[in-house]
């Protein structure tokens, strides 16, 4: 992704992956340093985080 704008970030946001996500967190942590954009990153990249480490607690507690 170029330039990172408030509006392609609401626009891709939803699709990029957990990876995806922490890449641009930390390249936005690097250079512009824009507060709104770091939170609304790092407020998807938890949620993504959440959900696999959901999954990964379910299907441990699945086997046992």
């Amino acid at each position: 992704m170029s330039k990172l704008t408030w509006r392609s970030l609401n626009n891709t946001l939803h699709s990029l992956s957990e990876a995806e996500v922490l890449a641009l967190l930390e390249e936005e942590l690097k250079n512009e340093r824009r507060l709104s954009i770091l939170r609304r990153l790092h407020q998807r990249y938890t949620a993504l985080r959440a959900d696999r480490e959901r999954i990964e607690i379910l299907t441990k507690a699945e086997k046992i």
